[in-house]
């Protein structure tokens, strides 16, 4: 499985402690087994199949696409509680 990355999240992550980045990097790999690790939940509201992911005070929005016989986990967005649904 391949692990994409928005530039939104690529811009928040890069804005973190290290030790966050570490939790938020050890999270979206638990994302890539089968099944995923984590407390993760549907959106409401989006038709793509879009979840999120708890980590602690930070969500991860993500979403699975194939691209032929390739898996990719694409992060979509990553920020804390309160800013990540508006």
């Amino acid at each position: 499985m391949q692990i994409q990355y928005s530039k939104k999240a690529v811009k928040y992550i890069n804005g973190l402690d290290r030790l966050t980045k570490q939790r938020i990097k050890e999270a979206i790999e638990g994302l890539t087994e089968q099944p995923p690790k984590g407390d993760i939940k549907p959106l409401q509201g989006f038709s793509d199949g879009r979840r999120r992911l708890r980590v602690g005070k930070y969500r991860i929005v993500y979403n699975y696409y194939q691209n032929g016989e390739i898996e990719i986990l694409y992060i979509i967005d990553v920020d804390s509680r309160g800013d990540i649904y508006k």
